[in-house]
């Protein structure tokens, strides 16, 4: 089995871009899976690639792979510098201003290490009734940096069972009936490998979201 052409966002010598899809996993975990990663399939398409970025089993959007050992060493030895980030999401509760900045530290991933600093920028697009739909960018990738970050401002994402509120939650989903957070990896821009220059890449936006905008408009 193979990924959809259409799935494949940008491809050169240098990186691999995909479009990932919600319920899906980028790479092998720990845990038990029913189905195989991403990695495993495009392995057998493009052999020797390296993932760049993560994201959540719930996020759809861009997932970045290196060509080869070369480039991923590079884009880790200059820790990502230059990268942007952007992401669609919905959150809870209507957003009182129309663009900010989340500043607060959080836990680094390795334990033992502490908190780390970490800068979330958002932008209203649309408020609904007891909803908002915001853009989000980041520049460096903290783990459930923007799910814990809109957390802790009282506004987390409709649907999270982690970091969100669970009698929103259940009214949301009785409601509407999604039971899965809206997370879109929407747009990557960073530096490319080997030309230097700035390289923008955009994934369209799922059915499945569009359809809850929709419903929620």
């Amino acid at each position: 089995m193979s990924i959809r052409a259409d799935r494949i966002l940008h491809c050169d010598q240098a990186i691999l871009a995909v479009d990932k899809l919600p319920g899906e996993l980028v790479v092998k975990g720990s845990g038990k899976v029913q189905k195989l990663p991403l990695l495993d399939f495009l392995k057998k398409q493009y052999p020797g690639i390296h993932p760049l970025n993560r994201l959540d089993y719930e996020t759809s959007g861009i997932v970045l792979f290196a060509r080869n050992k070369k480039i991923l060493a590079d884009a880790l030895s200059s820790k990502f510098k230059g990268w942007k980030k952007t992401y669609r999401t919905i959150v809870a509760g209507r957003v009182k201003h129309d663009q900010g900045e989340i500043a607060m530290p959080l836990p680094a991933r390795t334990k033992g290490e502490g908190n780390v600093s970490a800068v979330t920028r958002y932008r209203v697009i649309q408020r609904f009734q007891n909803s908002t739909y915001v853009e989000v960018e980041i520049d460096t990738g903290r783990h459930h940096q923007i799910r814990r970050h809109f957390a802790m401002i009282h506004h987390p994402l409709v649907l999270d069972d982690v970091y969100g509120d669970e009698k929103f939650n259940r009214k949301f989903t009785k409601e509407l009936g999604y039971r899965r957070f809206f997370l879109h990896a929407w747009k990557v821009t960073l530096p490319h490998p080997l030309t230097h220059k700035d390289v923008s890449i955009e994934a369209p936006m799922p059915k499945v979201f569009e359809e809850v905008l929709h419903s929620l408009a």
